[in-house]
């Protein structure tokens, strides 16, 4: 069991990384807040980590922390907060991941989440390679296509 010097050294990392997020967000020139119970443990209020706005779109992030590429499980009652966000806002919902030691961060939309047997969620190796980043958010709120969006452009697509 972990002990609670190391839950606490874990709880002020992960808020680090958040504090990372919310002002690369902010650099991009994103309007952001860190939810102010994020990390608090409030079980009745709908706050996520993070919320971002630019040009009239919203993202809500639930930011995780992990030192490896490893499955990441996620309590149904999260899960169900940040969509309700989502739904309230008109926004887009994403568990946003940074793997200590890598420069980047992996956003999974939501709606990737794999259900477990328990009734809770899990963001997996699969999940993590097909995450967008930072980049691709930041091209969708200015209207950019990625590449892969152009092949439908030609009329290659049914």
């Amino acid at each position: 069991m972990e002990s609670k010097r190391a839950a606490q050294r874990r709880g002020r990392a992960g808020v680090q990384h958040e504090r990372d997020l919310a002002l690369k967000l902010w650099e991009m020139g994103f309007a952001v807040i860190r939810g102010p119970a994020s990390g608090a443990k409030a079980k009745r209020i709908l706050y996520p980590d993070l919320v971002a706005i630019r040009s009239g779109t919203v993202y809500i992030f639930e930011v995780k922390t992990r030192v490896k590429e490893e499955p990441i499980y996620i309590e149904r009652s999260q899960v169900e907060k940040l969509l309700e966000f989502a739904r309230r806002s008109g926004g887009k919902a994403f568990i946003a991941v940074k793997i200590v030691g890598s420069s980047g961060w992996k956003l999974v939309p939501v709606d990737m989440l794999k259900p477990t047997r328990g009734g809770n969620y899990k963001v997996d190796e699969e999940d993590l390679s097909k995450a967008l980043s930072l980049k691709d958010i930041h091209a969708e709120v200015l209207g950019a296509k990625r590449l892969d969006e152009f092949i439908g452009d030609r009329g290659d697509k049914k």
